[in-house]
């Protein structure tokens, strides 16, 4: 398995107010946009997602992780015992992910493009 890009996740009120903060004062520039969850970057590659609630999770994740073979992923966090917060599902925006939660609590979101 392969990671492809590592995305920091921060949940806020308004994705809008909070949008013009990372553009005016960053210069990062919005690459995706569902209303609610906004995904800005730079020409670096470099990422942040803006998220007020995730659409189909239980909870939202702090960190997204982009990998090659995300049901491969999954079998691994089941073999290291991770507890499973969302279940490997295919999204309708084009994605298939799943949670975990790490030993400290914190939630990952593994996903790869469909």
């Amino acid at each position: 398995m392969t990671v492809r890009r590592v995305v920091p996740n921060l949940t806020v009120a308004d994705v809008d107010s909070a949008r013009a903060a990372y553009i005016e004062t960053l210069g990062l520039a919005e690459v995706m946009n569902h209303g609610w969850i906004l995904t800005l970057a730079d020409d670096a590659g470099h990422q942040i997602s803006l998220m007020t609630r995730d659409l189909t999770a239980p909870v939202n994740p702090d960190l997204s992780v982009e990998v090659d073979d995300v049901d491969g992923a999954h079998a691994a966090a089941l073999s290291a015992g991770l507890t499973i917060v969302h279940p490997l599902t295919d999204e309708q925006w084009g994605v298939r992910r799943f949670f975990f939660e790490d030993p400290a609590g914190n939630v990952v979101n593994v996903l790869s493009h469909r």
